[in-house]
């Protein structure tokens, strides 16, 4: 606890002076980004790194003070209703990309703006902007985000996809509890998609145990076992002989 209370104090920070004129002009430049979002599809990369921009003003200069709010979370949660991410998304574009590359991203799209930000925010001076945004102008999008990924871990990996399915709103907290729970039996570092995958290897496990489907039931043990750590692995193995 003593790292936690010696974090309180007696004199908080003084709150930034709040120019209501530039405050109004920012929120109103917010509202008329995501309002014309809705209306138009031509140049909306080069209008979403303005928001970027714009979003981090709000933050710097506590803007959302000028509608009564509380925190800066309150005010993306009224602008960003399905999700904040992207909100953050776009704000690390501003802070890491250097001007040349946020000048440039209409060429690219601002998805891959984002993985542009991973690359600027981890080699700072030492980026290679102009490497990489060739790279993004010539690369599909997924081919751009592997080659990202294998360059911040130095592994390659593996192809994927995003799958899209309803869910009832009364269906939701059970997905949910069921990814939750298999994150605390797996470990936090684990991804939802890799959490769900368990889920469904370990029913399809126990649906083929008996009279069931044998190259099913394979399947499923071959996707625990791969999972296994080293040491898990060599116990299971001599297990079985």
């Amino acid at each position: 606890m003593v790292g936690l209370t010696s974090l309180l104090t007696k004199n908080p920070p003084m709150l930034p002076k709040l120019n209501r004129r530039r405050a109004m002009f920012v929120l109103t430049k917010i509202d008329e980004i995501l309002a014309w979002e809705e209306r138009k599809e031509v140049e909306r990369d080069t209008r979403w790194v303005e928001l970027g921009r714009y979003l981090c003003e709000v933050r710097a200069g506590q803007y959302w003070r000028l509608e009564k709010l509380k925190c800066f979370d309150e005010f993306l949660e009224r602008r960003f209703p399905e999700s904040r991410r992207k909100a953050y998304y776009l704000m690390s574009i501003h802070e890491h990309l250097p001007a040349q590359a946020r000048r440039e991203l209409k060429e690219v799209g601002w998805t891959k703006g984002v993985e542009l930000a991973k690359l600027a925010r981890r080699d700072r001076e030492r980026f290679d902007c102009a490497t990489w945004l060739h790279k993004a102008r010539q690369m599909p999008k997924e081919d751009f985000k592997q080659a990202v990924e294998k360059e911040l871990t130095g592994q390659e990996t593996e192809a994927w996809e995003i799958i899209y399915f309803k869910l009832y709103r009364s269906q939701s907290p059970v997905v949910e509890q069921a990814i939750e729970t298999a994150a605390l039996m797996l470990g936090s570092d684990k991804s939802r998609g890799y959490c769900l995958e368990m889920i469904c290897a370990d029913f399809l496990a126990g649906a083929n145990l008996d009279n069931g489907n044998p190259e099913t039931l394979l399947f499923s043990m071959m996707r625990f076992f791969k999972f296994l750590p080293g040491d898990q692995r060599q116990a299971f193995l001599e297990n079985l002989k």
